[in-house]
């Protein structure tokens, strides 16, 4: 197949999806492209800028299965245009009378920027059902374990205990926050652009703002009142966009990954039994579906940078940025997907281990609990005064290797009864406030 990866035979299921490719592949995209100029035919024949039998033939007629695309494609290499090799195309698939109504009055932006409107709604409508399925998978695995404490980490390091619930919780969080701009984006991503030469109209005179509106209607996208050929923010937005739902699922797949680590063993994903973790190593088990959360990341990322790029323009029309933006914005949308893709798969087949969990709190002995001990002490001794003494105090414990409660009594700091009942108040009753405060807001994002 094609020299990239995303559409090899054998790894293309890791770079996109089988709905974005039915999308933005090249009959799928050359399709698109004839229904907006048979959107455009129709919507001047309403305006009575073309014969209706010319729009409706072109309706007819444009259709991939009726072009030859050889002639296509030579016809493109030898014009050194955009779009030209499409339009002689159709052209000799159509009645002569027909063919003079092909293109009528429009440039290489209108249609291809229309395209891009249209790619962009319909991604974006493939991306929200995914995004309120793998927040349900999170809700679901949140409800399950409100009562699973596990060491919360900072700096890589055990801090100070939390629920597992807590820790998804804030993953869910953040998603639906990417469902709230999906539907908050939507409208200024699905805008028509029909502009002419310098986005005047000046073509079709007085008629085109009408011409223009009618368009976009016929396409369900919205009339921008003002061509766009060089504000490109609506792209950069959406790649954004994009870009901010990988990045979530790849601090959710850093998180897997490290937490599948043996050492600290308290998350597994699922493995199926075919799967090979090392042709060398039979024993290992790699987080192959996390890991690979962070790459998807790191290449929308670098191809949203791109169309971000894309803002910097220069005057009425300028070709510099928008053909990098066609292969930047297929990217975009087909590593999003991916990534959403497998993220689901890896939340709907996650194992938790509770008792490692349980364990690798109890490893520390108590010293978790130094936050807690912290704000009790506080109230008698002063904050930063307490801070200090139990940094001394709880310095030595560790090195000594005594528990928490036993560095603290023989400190003199508290009674044994008032240790123990600190340390053994593991989970602050703001973690599972927290919890039902985002499970009971994201019920709204639930398919």
């Amino acid at each position: 197949m094609g020299a990239r990866l995303t559409d090899s035979a054998a790894y293309g299921h890791l770079w996109g999806t089988d709905e974005t490719r039915a999308l933005l592949d090249e009959p799928a995209r050359w399709q698109r492209w004839l229904d907006v100029l048979a959107a455009l035919a129709a919507a001047q024949a309403d305006l009575a800028l073309i014969p209706s039998p010319s729009a409706e033939a072109i309706a007819e007629l444009a259709r991939v299965e009726h072009l030859d695309l050889e002639y296509l494609a030579e016809q493109t290499r030898r014009t050194g245009h955009s779009t030209l090799g499409l339009i002689r195309a159709l052209q000799m698939a159509l009645p002569a009378d027909v063919a003079e109504h092909v293109y009528y009055g429009a440039s290489v932006q209108d249609l291809t920027d229309t395209w891009f409107a249209l790619t962009m709604r319909d991604v974006g409508d493939l991306v929200a059902p995914d995004l309120s399925r793998l927040i349900g998978a999170i809700a679901d695995l949140a409800a399950q374990h409100q009562q699973t404490v596990m060491p919360g980490r900072t700096h890589a390091q055990p801090g100070a205990p939390i629920s597992f619930a807590f820790k998804l919780a804030t993953w869910a969080d953040e998603l639906g926050r990417h469902v709230e701009r999906a539907h908050e984006g939507r409208r200024r991503w699905s805008t028509a652009q029909l502009g002419g030469a310098v986005g005047t109209l000046g073509f079709y005179w007085e008629v085109g703002p009408a011409l223009r509106a009618r368009f976009a209607e016929r396409l369900g996208l919205e009339d921008p009142g003002i061509a766009w050929f060089t504000s490109r923010d609506r792209i950069a937005e959406f790649a954004a966009f994009m870009t901010g739902i990988t990045g979530t699922l790849a601090r959710i797949g850093n998180e897997v990954m490290e937490l599948q680590r043996p050492e600290i063993g308290e998350l597994r994903e699922t493995v199926a039994v075919d799967v090979v973790g090392s042709i060398m190593m039979p024993h290992k088990r790699n987080p192959e579906t996390s890991e690979h959360l962070d790459t998807l990341a790191r290449l929308t990322r670098a191809n949203a940078a791109v169309l971000a790029e894309g803002q910097v323009q220069l005057h009425e029309r300028d070709g510099r940025a928008w053909k990098a933006e066609w292969v930047a914005l297929p990217e975009v949308c087909l590593l999003t997907a991916t990534s959403l893709r497998l993220a689901i798969a890896c939340i709907e087949g996650l194992e938790v281990d509770p008792d490692r969990m349980a364990a690798n709190v109890a490893a520390s002995r108590g010293l978790l609990a130094s936050e807690r001990i912290l704000g009790v002490l506080s109230s008698r001794l002063g904050k930063h005064r307490a801070q200090a003494i139990l940094h001394d105090v709880l310095g030595a414990a560790r090195r000594e290797g005594r528990s928490m409660a036993d560095a603290i009594v023989a400190a003199g700091l508290m009674s044994r009864a008032e240790a123990e009942s600190a340390v053994a108040d593991l989970v602050a009753p703001g973690d599972a406030a927290a919890v039902r405060c985002v499970l009971d807001r994201l019920q709204e994002h639930r398919c």
